[in-house]
């Protein structure tokens, strides 16, 4: 049998499922060690499993049981009946310590938490000791080239940390997930032969089973996209025991198809979660004492529950003034300003935040609900990616500058006082210098309070890459990147000037990393503000003197400011109601 084997998998072992593409191939075949260089006891131990398995296997899934289960109704996997090649017993973890890693968005950080909760309540442990770890997980980002070229830089670390296992220990599992997985598939498993395992954004479901496979020596890959997987059943555990705010995925991948954008290719296209179980997962985070949750999703203000039937004939939500989609309107649905009225209503001491949206949807009826509710915060992110009408075409974005500024103007007149920040690329194909001194005005104009910049990194499968050349060259890519930043820091710190004698609330996140003797945490912006570890009085009890902890909301007055952090003294700690007589 060659080596590398593809078994397909039924339709309710996948999200998509239709397949489970999983990859199998034997470690010993391609060691380059002989059979005889092992002890015979150990040969014959390890011969017995792989005959084992191999036997299981043969008994499994066809290509024909996969073409006559395509249409079959989804359903979720059941530990009490395993795929044939697996008992219920291999697919528990069997108290095997789990190690993760986090890199990307905040996407990235939800599904660790999805992911970690699947494994659970498989039996697995969690550790944050490396050394310890049987399983060590890489949660992974493809956007740019740097944040792949840093996976397989933590690759080859890892690498000797496998070498060096020792003998007497369950052997150590090496698993890469998320967008890289899903993008470099084969590539992985060729260059990387320690990569046990791959499973892609819609794939955490499956982990239980791949995990199994490559206990049996094994490498196992699960990457299709899924038309329909939310993980809406799935509560993510929050990874940080202390974490006073948490992020609520609401929908996944994305339907814009902007032309330097991998996103559609690596977490497929766009579908929401039903508003039901978005309730119920806030719900109890107000419940667990979390003060801020920040909606998730590729393009959250593009929600669109159609799970309810009775909701699937209204009309479309209308586009923001001067904005076009790059696909046919979509009718019906529960949107994204019915979402956000009913969050908002769970907890009125519990924050609101959502990213990453998209300008085209930013219809009047979300800015009317951002600037009427207390606690959805007045801190939107706008995303414009470039200030030349000409690359915004090019990158297929739907607007032009003009449009975008109009909406700008629209948005500071509905909500007063509003932080806003964006995304910019520096360097897309064909930007020319004119291009480039577009966006630095756009910058000056708007004055952002926050910004991300990036040197634009042809992707692969995207549009730009089949149709457009790169061709700005590198040097001048990130001379345009400085360039960028240093006019966006400019800019937010005259923005951030303005904050200076005001009264913020803000809410305590923990001590300053840079002084023991200060508390950091976030205003209504979600710009960081540092004020000094001191009593203060609490508005419900003012005969007592207290010190503020992570998830307290304080009051402080800004003294001083910079491009990127606020400085001030504490005045007192109150609730988020009580702050608005102040604030």
């Amino acid at each position: 049998m060659h080596p590398l084997q593809c078994v397909l998998q039924a339709q309710r072992w996948g999200p998509l499922a239709s397949v489970s593409w999983l990859l199998l191939r034997t470690c010993r075949a391609h060691s380059g060690v002989p059979s005889t260089a092992c002890p015979s006891s150990e040969r014959q131990q390890e011969d017995g499993v792989r005959k084992d398995f191999s036997s299981r296997l043969a008994n499994g899934p066809t290509f024909q049981h996969f073409l006559r289960s395509a249409s079959a109704p989804q359903e979720q996997p059941d530990m009490e009946d395993p795929p044939p090649y697996l008992t219920v017993d291999e697919l528990l973890g069997r108290q095997r310590k789990v190690y993760l890693e986090t890199y990307g968005c905040q996407m990235n950080v939800n599904d660790t938490e999805i992911a970690w909760s699947i494994l659970q309540k498989s039996g697995y442990l969690r550790t944050r000791n490396l050394q310890e770890a049987d399983v060590i997980l890489l949660v992974t980002c493809s956007i740019r080239e740097k944040a792949e070229q840093t996976i397989w830089n933590r690759l080859h670390q890892l690498k000797a940390l496998k070498t060096k296992r020792l003998r007497s220990r369950v052997p150590l599992r090496i698993g890469i997930l998320g967008c890289m997985a899903e993008r470099l598939k084969e590539e992985i498993l060729n260059r990387e032969k320690m990569v046990d395992i791959l499973a892609g954004p819609d794939a955490y479901r499956d982990l239980p089973r791949l995990l199994a496979v490559a206990e049996s020596g094994q490498q196992a890959a699960n990457v299709l996209l899924s038309l329909d997987e939310t993980y809406a059943d799935v509560m993510p555990v929050q990874t940080s025991p202390s974490a006073t705010s948490a992020f609520v995925s609401i929908m996944r991948g994305c339907d814009n198809m902007c032309s330097y954008c991998i996103v559609p290719f690596t977490r497929g296209r766009e579908r929401s979660r039903p508003v039901a179980s978005i309730l119920e997962e806030v719900r109890k985070l107000s419940e667990q004492g979390l003060k801020e949750v920040t909606l998730l999703g590729q393009n959250v203000n593009s929600f669109r529950d159609s799970s309810e039937v009775q909701f699937n004939n209204a009309v479309s939500t209308n586009l923001s003034r001067g904005f076009s989609t790059n696909y046919k309107p979509k009718q019906g649905g529960l949107r994204f300003a019915h979402l956000l009225d009913e969050v908002s209503r769970i907890d009125p001491e519990m924050r609101i935040r959502f990213t990453s949206p998209h300008p085209k949807d930013f219809p009047d009826e979300v800015l009317q609900l951002i600037q009427e509710r207390d606690n959805i915060c007045k801190q939107i992110h706008l995303p414009a990616q470039s200030g030349s009408s000409r690359v915004l075409e090019a990158m297929r974005r739907g607007y032009s500058r003009e449009a975008y500024v109009e909406l700008i103007h629209h948005i500071r007149e509905s909500i007063p006082g509003v932080s806003l920040s964006s995304d910019f690329i520096a360097g897309f194909c064909g930007e020319t210098e004119e291009d480039h001194l577009q966006t630095v005005s756009l910058l000056r104009e708007v004055q952002y309070n926050m910004g991300f910049l990036f040197a634009y990194s042809m992707r692969q499968k995207t549009r730009a890459y089949h149709r457009l050349k790169d061709d700005v060259p590198e040097e001048v890519k990130l001379r345009r990147l400085e360039e960028l930043i240093t006019v966006f820091r400019e800019e937010a710190a005259k923005a951030n000037m303005a904050s200076v004698g005001c009264t913020q609330l803000v809410l305590v996140e923990g001590h300053s990393k840079r002084s023991a003797t200060d508390l950091c945490g976030r205003n209504d912006g979600n710009l960081k503000v540092i004020f000094p570890d001191v009593e203060m009085e609490d508005v419900n009890n003012s005969k007592v003197k207290v010190r503020a902890q992570p998830g307290d909301y304080v009051l402080v007055k800004i003294t001083s400011t910079s491009s990127q952090t606020l400085k001030g003294r504490v005045l007192c700690r109150t609730t988020l109601k009580d702050s608005s007589a102040y604030c």
